[in-house]
């Protein structure tokens, strides 16, 4: 029987708001159809088999991308620099247990990896919603660059990461494990700040003229959100280790997808108003260069 704090992990308030945003909810406007590119295939058709070899191919795979003009590549922007710094500071020994780091980072990018190459070939039944949403409002173009990269973050956080880390195993020492697992946390803090900082100069002429914020966007990016968003992660990846029940991994993985979504359509309905919005948008198509982006990105990410 679940005690009182896995009931608690389970049934957070916010999270059964989230859920209820998406029940009886269809992702199938997302399933955008994707013209098969043997390179991009290529490089997700087949698992990664060590921590570099993740880094090679998803930074191969943003290049790609960027040059198709794809805006799936503003997710993997931030995600390759977290993988490059996460192996940076693998191999120079920041983290307690290396070895369960190198395999938290496979097989968190595998998650990744599995539903890029599904939603690639078609196969839309095989990716989770978050992601269907993300790669889907990537592709048609229609949401705001900082929207793309945080549906990615959401899908990624949100839904794959308590899956990843339940596979690897919490144990044996845990409590050193879980360190390793909070230290990525300043790793993501700090790339989702540049980003921040970045996209504030794009749409500093836009939301000066209508004195307006990115409402409920704002609020899911800050720092003290993706960290309690990793920490529920860390906590149902605890309950689906210790208890080891089907009932309760089938309904953890459920809870997670709905979260997740809707987690993604509150992304798309922030809480700024609809004439802000339409402005930031119009700032974008006027202004945004999505190499140019990428590349501000890498060199500010990497200067510090």
């Amino acid at each position: 029987m679940l005690d009182h704090s896995a009931l608690r992990v389970l049934l957070g308030r916010h999270r059964l708001g989230r859920v209820r945003r998406t029940v009886g909810r269809d992702v199938s406007e997302f399933a955008v159809d994707v013209e098969t590119d043997p390179e991009r295939t290529a490089l997700v058709a087949t698992p990664f088999e060590s921590a570099e070899d993740t880094r090679t191919r998803l930074e191969r795979l943003e290049a790609v991308l960027l040059e198709q003009s794809d805006r799936r590549a503003v997710f993997l922007t931030v995600y390759t620099e977290m993988t490059r710094e996460t192996v940076r500071a693998i191999e120079s020994g920041e983290f307690a247990d290396p070895e369960w780091m190198r395999r938290y980072l496979v097989r968190f990018a595998e998650h990744y990896r599995r539903a890029f190459y599904n939603y690639e070939r078609g196969a839309v039944a095989d990716v989770p919603d978050a992601w269907i949403v993300a790669f889907g409002t990537a592709l048609r173009g229609d949401a705001l660059v900082t929207q793309d990269a945080l549906l990615g973050i959401n899908a990624h956080v949100n839904y794959d990461l308590a899956l990843a880390l339940s596979e690897i195993g919490l144990d044996p020492n845990r409590p050193d494990k879980y360190a390793d697992h909070t230290r990525i946390d300043g790793i993501l803090r700090r790339l989702v700040s540049v980003q921040q900082e970045l996209l504030a100069r794009q749409y500093a002429p836009g939301l000066e003229r209508v004195g307006d914020g990115l409402g409920e966007v704002d609020d899911m990016v800050a720092a003290a959100g993706l960290r309690r968003a990793r920490e529920h992660a860390w906590e149902v990846a605890v309950l689906r280790s210790d208890v080891g029940w089907s009932p309760v991994e089938r309904y953890t993985r459920w809870l997670l997808g709905r979260t997740a979504a809707g987690g993604a359509y509150l992304l798309l309905g922030p809480g700024s108003s609809p004439a802000a919005m339409r402005l930031l948008r119009e700032v974008e198509r006027g202004e945004f260069d999505l190499r140019s982006y990428a590349r501000l990105f890498h060199d500010r990410a990497r200067s510090d």
